[in-house]
């Protein structure tokens, strides 16, 4: 008996109990006992253990060590471009502070926008960079960034931001021809990439309308922490650092390479390299007063940079709010963001290969009966593989391999499915904590997933979206018959 026929004998309840007791266990890690601390250690445990829980019903239908092993290998290697992503970016931050190009970024920014219509502005910035370079990680990574210090230091809640940054930079990505997943879902579905963008406005603009409108509200209603004025900020920030638009030439060097479709571990290397190089040149007195004299200039210089590269950095000023903003983590930081997503693909990984998502997608689909039935399950579907298998990729792929053929036999257009792989698959994955997705934007913006999750408006009205309009039977296009 092969793997993929030992898989099928399993029972739809055996498919629930790892689900069900990794959100237990991981509720109580959150809300009882570990709180934001918990991502640091113990949910990958929870998740560790979630998989064994799924490995004992592997073996109990004879699957062996060895093919869920193979399984978890695979999943783990496809994150392997997720996880050198991570690492660079934690490098990146760390040379953007010391060379002074996100203080440069910060500094420009609290002068340009007005804090009433702040995160509505934020929303749009971040929307247009990632509908230009075709990625939301790359525009979290760069622009995000400064904007959740300029939100910081302007009294916004940081989740409140970075909601606003993740709905931006998301809706760009899904929108924009260059995005890997809209080139994947369109691919998947069989339907020309021009044609499912054109299909995903019918759902996606009233989506990021609703999203837009929320922002201006929040922005004229939250009265904000109580600051210090501006001027203060402005002043402070340059008694630190050499302030110059010349440094914005970094950033937008890494955003000039993105758009010409370098790849990403170049384009973020070449990031680290440029903020390097920015801080021996421009911020030569700070490197001075952060050596006291104790080493040879380049010699300490080059050991500042290079901590600030793999371990952490923080940048003293005389201005609390300036003292939290101006810190990073470097690579080491990003380690148990990395942690997490080998635990999260350790537990796919194995429910993949007991057949336990597959087993759910089916009782899904036979659930749910009619068209709307259909854009259900495909829905639940792919948010579900983003809950379990942890990868956004895995979400597009395999319910869109699986519903392919319910789709034709209904007499809907494929563009129907592509349109719903991004609706629920692409936007959903940075919901949740241990998803590449959610890990990865949790870490770069330094806010938890549990905190930023209500503000991703867009992010979780666009899954509700396509449910209104295949209810309503909105722009449900049916095949051309031949």
């Amino acid at each position: 008996m092969t793997n993929s026929d030992k898989s099928q004998n399993i029972h739809f309840y055996e498919a629930l109990i790892p689900i069900i007791f990794l959100v237990i266990l991981l509720s109580f890690n959150v809300l009882k006992v570990f709180g934001d601390e918990a991502t640091s250690g113990p949910n990958q445990f929870a998740l560790l253990l979630a998989g064994a829980v799924a490995a004992v019903i592997g073996f109990k239908h004879r699957l062996t060590y060895g093919e869920m092993l193979e399984k978890v290998s695979k999943n783990i290697e496809s994150t392997a471009g997720a996880i050198l992503i991570l690492l660079f970016v934690g490098a990146l931050t760390g040379t953007w502070l010391i060379s002074g190009v996100i203080p440069t970024m910060v500094y420009y920014g609290l002068q340009i926008l007005n804090p009433a219509i702040f995160l509505a502005s934020t929303l749009i910035i971040t929307a247009l960079v990632s509908l230009i370079i075709g990625s939301s990680w790359s525009t979290t990574a760069t622009v995000g960034i400064a904007l959740i210090g300029i939100g910081k230091a302007l009294g916004f809640p940081p989740e409140m931001v970075a909601g606003a940054v993740i709905s931006g930079a998301y809706f760009g990505d899904k929108m924009s021809p260059l995005s890997d997943t809209t080139n994947l879902a369109s691919a998947i579905a069989g339907v020309d990439l021009y044609r499912h963008v054109r299909y995903m406005m019918y759902t996606t603009f009233p989506s990021i309308g609703i999203t837009l409108l929320v922002f201006i509200v929040l922005g004229l209603t939250h009265s904000g922490n109580e600051i210090q004025n501006t001027s203060i900020l402005l002043a402070d920030i340059k008694k630190s650092f050499f302030i110059h638009p010349v440094l914005l030439l970094v950033p937008a060097i890494v955003i000039f390479l993105i758009v010409k479709k370098t790849p990403p571990l170049v384009a973020l290397l070449s990031g680290v390299l440029l903020g390097g190089l920015a801080a021996l040149i421009f911020q030569k007195e700070l490197l001075e007063n952060m050596l006291n004299g104790t080493d040879n200039f380049y010699t300490g210089a080059y050991k500042i940079i290079m901590k600030a590269i793999v371990w952490d950095i923080n940048i003293d000023t005389d201005n609390p709010i300036l003292n939290e903003l101006f810190s990073s983590g470097g690579m080491r930081g990003m380690l148990s963001t990395i942690w997490l997503i080998i635990s999260a693909m350790f537990f796919g990984g194995i429910m993949e290969a007991i057949g336990a998502l597959k087993k759910i997608s089916e009782t899904l689909l036979h659930a749910f009966k009619g068209t709307f039935g259909l854009f259900a399950s495909t829905d639940a579907t792919c948010v579900l593989f983003n809950a379990t298998a942890s990868d956004q990729y895995l979400a597009i792929v395999v319910p869109g391999k699986m519903y392919k053929q319910a789709f034709d036999d209904a007499g809907l257009a494929p563009e129907n499915l592509s349109r719903t792989l991004e609706d629920s698959g692409t936007v959903t994955s940075v919901l949740v904590p241990w998803n590449t997705g959610g890990a990865y934007n949790s870490k770069v913006l330094g806010v938890p997933t549990e905190s930023y999750l209500i503000y991703a408006v867009f992010n979780w009205l666009s899954p509700v979206m396509t449910l209104i309009f295949a209810y309503f039977k909105i722009k449900i296009k049916r095949k051309i018959s031949s």
